[in-house]
């Protein structure tokens, strides 16, 4: 078991896909730890996401992009440890809302680090752990001599979420090298997680659901032929854990599972899981204007600085991903049938 010894943690965007993952993960393997999370009052996320673990997470109103609200929040909660997971991460989307990319993940982390730089100097709060959760994207499409990806492969991202991730990532270094901050940086790679449906995988499970039950007629689909290797949302979300116990300040660190396929490959799986036949259909506006095809890392630098290992393996996850969104799909069903339902004038 990690030995984790942080007394009160911060998750930014804890009611998101991962960082509510995060929260129940922390709750029920470190009870001692105080976690709280921070959402903003116009977030799009779900607090439904939270659901199971609503009254063991205090929950406090801000937004990253305000930074006399980051301030005011950093100084009430106190952590010693923060999960920076808060970003605004459809990378297809990205193309068509650059700025609006840019200005959430940018400024939402330069008001964070400048806020526990003022309030440490200060001495308000004393001088936390932060974990920046980066992206594989920052690497772009490596040349076949940087395969397996190392933390020494040049960075040069090709889409403007890849942009702005680089950013974050290079300004936590920054912070640490020229302000002291506790910052360490984590890339990882691909994961599966139900609870954020414009992943490819989530995606492809939803709506083997959907035909399942016959509320839609057949699946479509972007670019098969990219490259992922593939990690459980569990791992992942122990693996941020052993990341901001173990990690080395101003450091970064790939992190991922052991299964890699194609895109197509994982679509596949998911169709011989099916209860019934699948008929699948590429869909054009699903295709992004450059895509990152070859993700295939290396995570010996993590695994060796932390002991960290995957425990699930990808039929789990496989598993885990389709009984979610199974579920997912029953509750559509059972209010498209309340709504008929009054619609046709029943009580």
């Amino acid at each position: 078991m990690l030995e984790f010894n942080f007394r009160r943690v911060l998750i930014t965007g804890v009611s998101g896909s991962g960082g509510s993952y995060l929260a129940e993960h922390l709750v029920n393997n470190y009870p001692s730890a105080e976690v709280c999370g921070i959402t903003r009052w116009h977030s799009t996320t779900s607090r439904d996401n939270l659901e199971a673990i609503a009254n063991k997470v205090k929950i406090h109103e801000c937004d990253l992009t305000d930074a006399f609200s980051v301030l005011r929040t950093l100084r009430k909660v106190n952590p010693d440890a923060i999960f920076h997971l808060a970003a605004y991460a459809n990378v297809k989307a990205a193309f068509d809302y650059p700025l609006a990319v840019s200005e959430n993940n940018i400024k939402g982390t330069l008001n964070l680090l400048e806020a526990v730089r003022f309030l440490n100097e200060t001495e308000i709060i004393k001088n936390p752990r932060i974990m920046i959760a980066s992206t594989p994207e920052v690497y772009g499409q490596p040349d076949k001599k940087h395969i397996p990806i190392t933390e020494e492969c040049p960075i040069d991202p090709v889409n403007p979420y890849a942009v702005s991730k680089t950013m974050q990532d290079i300004w936590g270094k920054m912070s640490n090298k020229s302000y002291g901050l506790d910052v360490i940086r984590t890339r990882m790679f691909t994961y599966i997680n139900p609870r954020r449906t414009d992943l490819f995988a989530t995606s492809f499970a939803m709506q083997v659901a959907r035909i399942e039950k016959g509320l839609q007629k057949e699946m479509l689909h972007g670019n098969l032929e990219s490259t992922r290797t593939i990690l459980d949302v569990r791992d992942a979300m122990e693996a941020y854990c052993y990341a901001i116990a173990k990690g080395e300040p101003g450091e970064a660190y790939n992190i991922a599972g052991t299964t890699t396929m194609k895109v197509g490959d994982v679509l596949e799986v998911l169709k011989r899981k099916a209860k019934c036949d699948i008929p699948t259909r590429l869909n054009p506006e699903l295709l992004r204007p450059t895509d990152v095809t070859l993700q295939i890392p290396s995570t010996e630098k993590f695994m060796r600085k932390t002991g960290w290992k995957p425990k699930y393996s990808f039929e789990e996850s496989i598993e885990f991903l389709l009984d979610h969104c199974r579920r997912e799909v029953e509750k559509e069903e059972a209010i498209k049938k309340i709504s008929e339902k009054y619609r046709d004038g029943g009580v």
